[in-house]
C-alpha cells in the first residue's frame, strides 16, 4: 500500500539552489516512488551552525519504499553530491531529510519519524505548510500550531 512521505531538502554549500533543484530530479526519478509535490525554495540562515545561508524546500512524495530503504535511497542521493558529515549541523551539499512517512511514528538507531526537529525550524515548517495546511505530524500535532514559535526565524521565500 503506497504511503505519502514527506522529504526535507537543503543545501549551503556549492551551488545550494542547483543541488537542491537536482535532488528534486532525482526524486522524480527515483524507483518504487512518485514525486507529487514541490514546495518554493526559501531562504534561511544556518541554525546551530555556521556557514552561507540555506536553500530549503519539501518535497511530497507516494512511495511503496519501507522507510528505511527510503532513508537509504536519499542517503545514495546525497553522496551523489558529494556530501561529508565531518561533524554535527556541519555546512552541507545537500541534505535530505525523511520527515514524515505516513502517519507512522518510527524509532529506530538509524531512523526517527516525525524528524525529532521539524517543529521547532521553520525552514521546515514553512515548505511543509506550504503543500499540506492540514499536516498532522504523527505524536505531536498539527504542524501548522507550531508556526507562531517559529515566526523569528529569518526565512524567505524565492
Amino acid at each position: 500500500m503506497p504511503v505519502t512521505a514527506y522529504i526535507g531538502i537543503g543545501a549551503n554549500l556549492g551551488d545550494a539552489r542547483a543541488n537542491v533543484l537536482d535532488a528534486v530530479e532525482r526524486l522524480r526519478k527515483l524507483p518504487g516512488a512518485t514525486l507529487e509535490a514541490v514546495s518554493s525554495l526559501y531562504r534561511t540562515a544556518p541554525i546551530d551552525s555556521s556557514g552561507d545561508d540555506y536553500i530549503n524546500a519539501v518535497a511530497r512524495l507516494e512511495t511503496s519504499l519501507p522507510a528505511q530503504a527510503l532513508l537509504e535511497a536519499l542517503f545514495d542521493i546525497e553522496q551523489a553530491h558529494g556530501r561529508e558529515r565531518p561533524y554535527y549541523n556541519a555546512p552541507r551539499t545537500l541534505d535530505l531529510d525523511l520527515l514524515l512517512y505516513g502517519d507512522e511514528q518510527i524509532a529506530t538507531p538509524t531512523l526517527t519519524v516525525p524528524h525529532p526537529r521539524m517543529h521547532r525550524r521553520a525552514f521546515v515548517l514553512m515548505p511543509l505548510l506550504e503543500l499540506a495546511p492540514e499536516v498532522v505530524l504523527p505524536g505531536l500535532g498539527r504542524a501548522g500550531d507550531f508556526a507562531p514559535s517559529v515566526s523569528d526565524q529569518g526565512i524567505i521565500r524565492l
